[in-house]
């Protein structure tokens, strides 16, 4: 039995094409569905979800004018197993990294979280962190 996540991110697109390149060539994500006379896709990669929409087909719900770069004062999270061949992909394809893979440790309550990360911005901006896990240790 698969569980739906209870939170998928919608992300306006200006070109839908460029960005399916960017999340599936380069990323890894696989497409679910997809409704293309809406300009639409349902992307996953594991058990992380993401939907993508061209802006001005469809209904997009917009609170106020959109400005490159999008989602400023957010990344997305995507946990997979090896960030760093994602990252070693995007830099191949020429994709420049917003932050350079690193580890980084993180507390969690009595225990700390190893990671290692990075950040790129997709082809609108939106910034994306991968981590894979390092394990844990004592705080």
């Amino acid at each position: 039995m698969t569980t739906e996540p209870a939170l998928v991110p919608e992300l306006l697109v200006t070109d839908l094409d460029a960005s399916l390149r960017f999340w599936i060539d380069l990323c890894g994500f696989t497409v679910a569905y997809d409704r293309p006379d809406e300009r639409f896709a349902f992307l996953t990669l594991g058990s992380a979800h993401l939907m993508l929409e061209q802006v001005g087909i469809g209904r997009n719900w917009l609170v106020g004018p959109l400005a490159v770069p999008f989602g400023r004062g957010m990344n997305l999270q995507v946990t997979v197993t090896d960030s760093d061949a994602i990252a070693t992909r995007l830099v191949d394809a020429g994709v420049a990294l917003f932050m350079q893979p690193e580890t980084k440790w993180y507390r969690t309550g009595d225990t700390e979280a190893g990671v290692r990360q990075f950040l790129v911005a997709d082809p609108d901006g939106y910034l994306i962190r991968f981590q894979s896990s390092t394990g844990h240790r004592d705080a």
